[in-house]
């Protein structure tokens, strides 16, 4: 979802190669899981004219409005939703599509999100501490952190942030708490890891941490991504770009998984699990972005892309 500030949002990272990988084209039915500020959503919907239509979801309510403005000029072509791409079937289901010719998912945290103060995802300006993607639903990181044992804390900072100093920080902030804003936080975690010769804010992975675990991302990426994959017509195409390797990794393995037919233990001699392959990968390696981009937009520095095609 990384796109420029939310008053004026630029090409989403990767856009060029999202509408190259997709390949839209009229009268086809298109799926944009995260619409962000409506980038790609837009590129796709150009692509596919005159009679291709795109559905787009978002769990943020800000990203929601954004796109339905950007996108306003092609009329009933577009179908903005609010709700999560681990609904997205019975989203197409109530189109009444019978699958998607296409499915591009921009994963992560946003920069119209991180550019919003208040929304508590960056420690850069003081904020309640929120992070949630939809401000409506489920508990923020304040809530989080005000229930959680100090066990469970380290744990989440390791596994979510791989932060190595993940029981020293959980031990600052437990005693700390209650913690109600970014600037807090973050202060806590730099005096716990104390000088360091890292080029970023030693509060980076400690916020990455708990922006996944209080929107699920991780879970959800792992359980949407194989009923996307069924969500895909024969020939369609999904492109799925990531922001960090726990992310990446859980695409390529998803990936691997569906593109592999016998996924019974390598010992066993005879298959017996009737597993068959359903995609295929259309590139070995990871797609990055070029040098002009990586200058051009420098959050775009940590962008991977896979793609994979229906068989």
């Amino acid at each position: 979802m990384a796109m420029g500030a939310h008053t004026s949002p630029h090409r989403p990272v990767l856009y060029q190669e999202i509408i190259n990988s997709l390949a839209p084209v009229s009268p086809k039915h298109y799926l944009d899981c995260t619409a962000g500020a409506g980038g790609h959503t837009q590129g796709i919907l150009e692509a596919c004219s005159p009679h291709g239509q795109v559905l787009a979801l978002d769990l943020d309510p800000t990203a929601i409005q954004l796109a339905k403005k950007a996108t306003e000029r092609f009329g009933k072509r577009v179908h903005i939703i609010h709700g999560s791409y681990l609904d997205a079937k019975e989203f197409v289901d109530d189109l009444g599509w019978t699958g998607v010719d296409g499915i591009v998912m921009d994963l992560g945290v946003s920069s119209m999100q991180l550019d919003q103060a208040d929304r508590g995802f960056s420690f850069r300006q003081d904020a309640p501490l929120d992070m949630r993607f939809d401000p409506n639903q489920g508990e923020s990181a304040a809530d989080l952190l005000q229930s959680i044992t100090e066990k469970e804390l380290a744990d989440l900072l390791w596994q979510y942030g791989e932060e190595r100093f993940s029981r020293r920080i959980a031990k600052a902030i437990i005693k700390a708490r209650p913690i109600q804003t970014t600037s807090q936080l973050a202060q806590i975690v730099r005096a716990s890891i104390g000088r360091s010769s890292e080029k970023q804010d030693p509060a980076t992975r400690t916020f990455q941490a708990l922006r996944i675990a209080v929107n699920r991302e991780l879970t959800t990426i792992a359980e949407a991504l194989p009923l996307l994959i069924e969500l895909l017509h024969p020939g369609a195409r999904i492109a799925v770009i990531s922001f960090h390797s726990l992310e990446d990794r859980l695409v390529k393995q998803a990936f691997k998984l569906a593109s592999t037919d016998c996924i019974c233990p390598p010992e066993q001699l005879v298959c017996t699990c009737g597993h068959k392959a359903s995609i295929k990968l259309l590139r070995p390696h990871l797609i990055l972005p070029d040098e002009a981009e990586q200058r051009e937009n420098p959050r775009s520095r940590s962008a991977k892309l896979r793609v994979a095609e229906k068989l």
